[in-house]
């Protein structure tokens, strides 16, 4: 499906021929952020004057397919089912909705902005408790049955070593430190664990977080099956630490405490050189998205400032990986 425009009418439409004969929709608008997909929040008015707040996630354009908001869609219903929090989804477009790829859940109210997370008083309680519900939500989240999921590539260590060094060789321009780490990676590579649900996102910025803690799990379309702690490593990477880098999760908790919640929750133990491989793997990947984002700016393919401010940051992962593998 193309990318087609968003208004109350169209909105309304697919509303009813979706969910019933409602009064209609109010205060339709943009959220801001998300540069892959765009938000957008809305009420639907029943007859007798009530709302129900929710919202719509579309792909900005062609260049992604369908399919992609098809399979994220199932994905969130099925860790709904499996107990996840996550907001409900209450249906997929199609074509005779005119707007696109894309569907509707809850909107679940709550903060999303890591600093404001990480500072304000509001969250000082949540701050205390998310380390804890990280390792329980990451644990129901691996739990998922395979079976109940839409296809999923399998990506383990190996295949994102090879996915990664690929990218790089295509920028034509050398990397000695991804080089090194990608090397670093390939040596310690740890036995193949059975495969599971991976977030492959898990972070503070993708949770809806509220005084008591974390809400929703949000941003689901980089989910795959691989090793369960890659979700782990990556919540520790330091650049979702948002400046908080003593503490190595989130910016909120300790690695002690999650492996150790995790195990509490799964019947497991994860050793630390586990979680730090996986940790390394995703500040390489990290550094690579960095590259490329920079990348389709100065080609031309999407015009962007803060696509072209990831260079910078390229060099920060270079340093924070050189320091993980010492």
């Amino acid at each position: 499906m193309s990318r087609s425009p968003i208004d109350d009418a169209r909105v309304t439409r697919a509303v009813r021929r979706h969910l019933g004969d409602v009064a209609g929709i109010a205060d339709l608008h943009r959220l801001s952020g998300g540069a892959s997909r765009e938000t957008w929040a809305f009420d639907v008015v029943r007859d007798d004057g009530g709302r129900h707040n929710l919202i719509l996630r579309r792909d900005p354009g062609p260049a992604i397919g369908e399919a992609s908001r098809a399979t994220e869609y199932e994905l969130v219903r099925a860790a709904q089912l499996a107990g996840v929090p996550v907001p409900t989804v209450r249906f997929l477009l199609d074509e005779d909705d005119a707007l696109g790829s894309g569907f509707v859940m809850d909107r679940v109210e709550g903060a999303t902005i890591p600093r404001k997370i990480l500072r304000d008083d509001t969250y000082a309680d949540a701050r205390s408790v998310m380390t804890g519900q990280c390792a329980d939500i990451a644990a129901e989240i691996h739990a998922v049955e395979l079976s109940t999921l839409p296809k999923l590539a399998t990506l383990g260590a190996v295949e994102q070593i090879a996915q990664h060094r690929a990218i790089l060789d295509g920028f034509g321009e050398p990397h000695p430190a991804f080089e090194l780490g990608l090397r670093w990676l390939e040596q310690h590579a740890p036995e193949p664990s059975p495969p599971g649900l991976v977030h492959g996102d898990f972070r503070l910025g993708n949770f809806i977080v509220g005084p008591e803690g974390i809400r929703a799990v949000l941003d689901w379309e980089l989910a795959h099956l691989g090793d369960p702690i890659e979700d782990l490593g990556w919540l520790c990477v330091k650049s979702w630490r948002f400046g908080n880098v003593q503490r190595e999760v989130g910016g909120f908790g300790d690695a002690d405490e999650l492996l150790e919640r995790y195990g509490e929750a799964t019947g497991t133990t994860v050793p630390s050189g586990r979680l730090r491989y996986w940790q390394v793997l995703g500040t390489v990947k990290w550094g690579v998205i960095c590259e490329l984002q920079c990348f389709s700016h100065l080609n031309g393919q999407v015009r962007s400032v803060e696509l072209a401010a990831l260079g910078r940051r390229v060099a920060e992962m270079e340093w924070d990986l050189l320091e993980l593998i010492g």
